[in-house]
């Protein structure tokens, strides 16, 4: 397979993600991650697979690096080695504020932005009654954010300023996700 067919072929990407990710919540995390840039992809009238692949492996090596910076630098070494390209990897870098990779492209930027808020989304769906993202409105994920005992891990101050390296208004930036991942409700189990 060359290098341009890895980078759009999903089903190389998912067997790179599931060699090197066992846990559920990781896996299903991918995959909301995945399921907001592919619809931005689409917005942006961008390259939906490349982004999307980008999406799912932006966390694949955590389970073994969990630690900063080991994550993502040394998965980034792993794709290098499997001949992913510069672009693809300096995209997942970016994600993480500590690489010292600054965010430049738009894919960079969306990836920034939907990693947390997918995240959250997830967790606001999980303390629904019906457990389902169909309950999940803007209002009630900005009420959540608001209480910081909730989903502590999860930088609201990220999910903000993603939006705003966007340029798009948070609330528009939430529903556009919650969105998404309606969209894509029976693989992310919400």
């Amino acid at each position: 397979m060359n290098q341009e067919d890895k980078h759009r072929n999903r089903d190389y990407c998912l067997a790179i993600l599931t060699d090197y990710t066992k846990s559920e919540s990781l896996l299903k995390h991918a995959f909301a991650v995945e399921a907001c840039v592919r619809e931005y992809a689409l917005k942006f009238n961008e390259d939906e697979s490349y982004w999307g692949n980008v999406a799912l492996l932006h966390d694949f090596d955590y389970e073994i690096h969990p630690a900063a910076p080991d994550h993502p630098i040394k998965g980034s070494e792993i794709l290098k080695e499997k001949g992913f390209d510069d672009e693809f990897r300096k995209a997942i870098l970016s994600h993480a504020d500590y690489t010292g990779t600054r965010r430049e492209t738009l894919l960079e930027k969306v990836l920034f932005a939907c990693d947390e808020l997918a995240g959250f989304i997830t967790a606001v769906t999980y303390v629904r009654p019906s457990k389902s993202i169909d309950e999940v409105e803007v209002s009630s994920v900005k009420k959540k954010m608001k209480d910081k005992a909730f989903a502590r891990s999860v930088s609201r101050e990220d999910i903000i300023r993603g939006a705003e390296e966007l340029g798009i208004a948070l609330d528009e930036h939430i529903l556009f996700c919650i969105n998404a991942m309606k969209k894509n409700k029976e693989t992310l189990g919400l």
